[in-house]
Formats: C-alpha cells, structure tokens, sequence
C-alpha cells in the first residue's frame, strides 16, 4: 500500500468514524430504529451504485438506434459527437465511425477476425498516414455489404496493422451517398 492509498483509507476511516458517532449519539436508546434507518440508506446507497454501474448497458437500449427507411438510413449522432453506422458484411453486422476524412475503409485487426479474415495469411504491403502517424495496411475485398436497403456486391477495404478501437468508414464507400447532416442525425440516401 503506497502513501495515497494509505491517506485515502485513513479519510474514510475518519469519515466512517464521524457518522457512526453521530449515529450512536442520535439514536441512543433507539438502537433498533438506528440500525433500520441505517440499512433503509444503505439499501439506497447500493441501488444508486448498481444502476449507475449498469447505465452504460441501459442508455444503449434507450438511445436513438440506426433508422433504416426504403429511400434512407438515418444515423444519429453519439454521445462523443461521432456517427456509428452498422453495415451487415456476408451476413455479420459490423459497426464503423463514419470518417469522412479518412479515404478508405479501414478495419481493425479485431473486426478483420470477426468477419473471419485470416490475420496471418494478411501481407501489409500498404502503408496509411493516420493521426497516430504512418501505419502499415493490408488490402482486402469485403463482400455481400448491405447498409439498410442499400447493396454492394464487394467493397475494397485495408486491414490497419496498428491500434484501433475500432474500424472507419471513409470516403470510398461513404462517396456512394448523398450524405446529408440535419440537426444531429446523418442522412444517407442513394
């Protein structure tokens, strides 16, 4: 245990301390009615902490998901300000940033092998200057992509060598729309 942690665990020792006190003397000779009290707060205490822990699952049930109509597919922006777009690739749904920055399609090692490319057959010949810097990429053919009522036989793409949390769709497939930005939502349309 190093000095921070020490001084923390000394903090709440005192602050424990300082409400059981004030516990004791408030409920002397109501012990009972204290130690329900007590347990009503922590009961609540522990609710607030497990629905708070559990609102990153909750609020992507309860936000606004990818709207698909037969003329559109209407994406709503995400908390952090991107835009999420879920393409279907040979029947497996993967979800991409829309980059409109970026030129290609990019997919990261992790969505390569769930799309079940062979990461070691893959020969990184490409190279891709990123914000991280110059990054080596290997060429694929993404076949059967579907996006809402829209269809694409196959689409080129790069398998990034480097880091990512997750893949980008850039320009190259992105150029196949009409791309429309109303309010907070992106309008795709053909």
């Amino acid at each position: 245990m190093n000095g921070d942690d020490f001084g923390r665990l000394l903090y709440l020792g005192l602050l424990l301390a300082a409400v059981a006190g004030w516990g004791i003397a408030e409920y002397r000779g109501r012990l009972g009615q204290g130690l329900r009290s007590f347990l009503a707060w922590g009961m609540i205490l522990v609710g607030l902490m497990a629905g708070y822990g559990l609102w990153q699952d909750i609020r992507h049930d309860v936000t606004a998901t990818q709207r698909e109509t037969a003329e559109t597919v209407e994406i709503p922006r995400s908390d952090d300000g991107h835009y999420y777009i879920t393409l279907t690739i040979s029947g497996r749904s993967l979800t991409f940033m829309a980059d409109t920055g970026a030129t290609g399609v990019v997919l990261s090692q992790a969505d390569a092998a769930r799309l079940g490319i062979d990461l070691q057959s893959l020969v990184y010949a490409g190279q891709s200057q990123t914000a991280n810097g110059l990054v080596r990429t290997a060429r694929v053919r993404l076949a059967d992509v579907t996006l809402g009522p829209f269809h694409d036989d196959s689409i080129g793409a790069s398998v990034n060598e480097g880091e990512m949390d997750g893949s980008l769709l850039g320009m190259d497939y992105l150029g196949r729309y009409a791309i429309e930005i109303a309010g907070d939502r992106m309008i795709l349309r053909r």
